[in-house]
């Protein structure tokens, strides 16, 4: 037989070394030429693929192989020794588009067969697994083709990617087939979501299926979305109707928790976000005004913290949503509790009590009124650019070790976004050439990582810790990036004049007045000033204190501070109006609760004895106006100087 001559010329090629062994002759070895490799007759390919094709159709329906499988494979990687490989794979391929192809019409019979969508489902689903398991068996045989044609030839698909390929071509992409498959698992999801069992199990296997097959996106996930859309429009419309706020907010979260728990237990987990994304909007985000105006000031009245906590976690989960319930906290406080305050006088407080606690509520006031939303959103921005800067400062260390010429200088830089922080005017000043350099070096580190951005240097926030050498010891200064410039001119000389510091430093005048004035004028005088005095002026030399001394190591030097323009000062006594304004509405109702009748000079009169603070006339006229508008005291309707309290 040809399988026997195939061996016995290996073994008889592989046999070549022989020996002379005559008695007392030297030991000689010849090698001999190997045989050329016999040819392989038409008949062994056409008996060994009848071979193989057998036990691919016994794998196929499911029966025994009459053959060893270590025979198969020898068989396989025989016919591949001979460049047989490309034949091999076209008949491997063709037999197994065949038997797929027959497989599509147990599906097309639905629905005229008594077969219900689960029932359907689970054909499919037994036809996949099937499908998975005979294809791995297939490919154990064939292996050696797999690893040596197939993966050389980049155009060929696996012979895994191959059983994948003609499973979604001829199966799943049938229309007919897709459409009721989904359809199916659509029923089966909202069957789950209206509180029935279903098997999950079954579920994650078509999904993996359709995900395996790349038609998960296309095929299921746009129509899920959809439906899902649909259901929890409905409900949350249903709902809000039928339901208390306390009751509906407890509904969301369990909501959510099933949603999420599904996408662990069988959806793609490319799912969860567009899937939790919808949950959101329809149950939260189309009915957040409902929500509050239906039951926030009673969760706020009764005390209910748990429900306050969860309706706090569900409206962070949505855009605009903490804006919105600030909001509606602002005007709960207005219409409860500072009118609750100041009807209810000093019945429920001591005088001193009442004043502290309209104190606090004036200050919440003044912080959401002026600071408002944006504030809010500006300073969740503070917040995040603090700690993207820690983790930059972290890389560019790690940058900064891998450098060939490190720098002495220990840089921190904080990237602040230009939206969320006060405007800074900027500054020019010289800095000195390892500053410079060091500037330079983490600009190229973070616009590499971040191309596109500007930077823009703020010598104004800069600020710096020196080590400096005294008689007394060393010491370290923690001073602004102005004080640096200025006291590591004194390296060079030891005395400077005012005009020869600007000149090096290039800081504007008024600023450097107020950088020397602190350096030479305050508690900690490491400068010394010729003549001595408090102010700073352009004929002042400065020279080295190095008769410094201090109890502490490090020390901070403050930087003296700008005083405030006429306009600042005006600005500053209106606010502290707007916060006295509720002080002086507060004594205004005790005063009237206790007289009930009043003149407007005695009321005008008596509000000066109990205000610890000075107003205006005029001021005082708008907080009566506003106290009658909010029905809290009334004019006499024949003397409009005279005022009656509206209990």
């Amino acid at each position: 037989m040809m399988a026997e001559d195939i061996q016995h010329n290996q073994k008889a090629n592989f046999n070549g070394l022989t020996k002379s062994a005559k008695s007392g002759a030297s030991k000689k070895l010849t090698i001999k030429n190997f045989k050329d490799r016999p040819e392989l007759t038409d008949s062994y390919t056409e008996d060994t693929w009848i071979k193989l094709r057998d036990a691919v159709s016994a794998i196929q329906n499911s029966t025994s192989i009459k053959y060893n499988l270590e025979e198969l494979y020898q068989a396989v990687e025989n016919l591949c020794s001979y460049k047989v490989s490309p034949v091999l794979y076209k008949q491997l391929r063709q037999v197994c588009e065949d038997h797929i192809q027959a497989q599509i019409h147990q599906f097309r019979e639905y629905p005229s067969s008594s077969l219900d969508s689960l029932s359907f489902l689970k054909r499919m689903n037994r036809c996949w697994q099937d499908h998975c398991s005979q294809t791995i068996m297939i490919r154990s045989i064939f292996l050696f083709l797999d690893r040596t044609y197939i993966l050389q030839n980049s155009l060929l698909p696996s012979i895994w990617d191959t059983g994948l390929e003609l499973f979604r071509t001829h199966i799943v992409s049938d229309g007919a087939v897709q459409s009721r498959t989904v359809e199916g698992i659509l029923e089966q999801i909202e069957c789950e979501r209206n509180g029935e069992t279903v098997d999950r199990s079954l579920l994650r296997s078509l999904l993996g299926m359709l995900s395996d097959l790349q038609v998960y996106k296309d095929s299921f996930e746009q129509r899920f979305l959809t439906e899902t859309n649909r259901l929890y429009a409905a409900e949350g419309q249903r709902l809000m109707q039928e339901r208390d706020v306390p009751e509906y907010l407890h509904h969301v979260s369990r909501r959510l928790e099933e949603e999420n728990d599904r996408v662990i237990s069988y959806l793609d987990q490319s799912t969860q976000k567009p899937l939790i994304a919808t949950v959101e909007k329809q149950l939260l985000g189309e009915h957040m005004n409902a929500i509050l105006q239906k039951g926030l000031w009673m969760l706020l009245d009764e005390n209910r913290v748990c429900e306050l906590t969860l309706l706090y976690e569900l409206l962070s989960k949505v855009k605009g949503g903490l804006m919105t319930l600030l909001q509606a906290w602002r005007d709960y406080i207005k219409v409860h509790y500072v009118d609750s305050k100041l009807r209810a006088g000093n019945k429920e407080a001591t005088e001193e009590e009442l004043e502290r606690i309209l104190d606090k509520i004036m200050i919440i006031f003044r912080f959401i009124h002026e600071c408002g939303a944006a504030f809010t959103s500006k300073l969740e921005g503070m917040f995040k650019d603090m700690e993207l800067s820690k983790d930059i400062m972290i890389q560019f260390k790690q940058y900064m070790q891998n450098q060939s010429d490190p720098s002495n200088i220990e840089l921190t830089v904080n990237i602040l976004t230009m939206g969320y922080w006060p405007s800074y005017t900027p500054m020019d000043v010289h800095l000195p050439a390892e500053m410079v350099k060091l500037q330079e070096v983490f600009k190229i580190f973070y616009l590499g990582k971040h191309s596109g951005r500007k930077l823009q240097w703020q010598p104004t926030l800069g600020h710096a810790v020196l080590k400096t050498e005294f008689k007394e010891g060393k010491k370290e200064l923690q001073v602004s990036l102005f004080q640096t410039l200025v006291l590591l001119m004194f390296n060079e000389c030891d005395e400077y004049s005012v005009e020869e510091i600007r000149t090096a430093t290039g800081i504007e005048d008024g600023e450097l007045k107020r950088t020397l004035q602190s350096l030479a004028c305050g508690k900690a005088r490491v400068l010394n000033k010729m003549p001595r005095g408090k102010d700073v002026e352009d004929a002042d030399r400065f020279h080295f204190n190095s008769d410094f001394t201090h109890k502490l190591f490090r020390i901070k030097i403050n930087q003296i501070q700008m005083k405030e323009t006429v306009e600042e000062q005006v600005s500053t006594t209106e606010r502290v109006f707007q916060d006295r304004q509720y002080q002086i509405d507060a004594a205004l109702v005790r005063i009237m609760k206790m007289r009930k009748t009043l003149s407007h000079n005695l009321l005008v009169s008596e509000l000066y004895n109990q205000l610890k603070f000075p107003v205006k006339p005029a001021d005082l006229k708008k907080r009566i106006e506003s106290l009658i508008d909010r029905d809290y005291m009334e004019r006499d309707k024949e003397n409009p100087n005279q005022y009656h309290y509206v209990a």
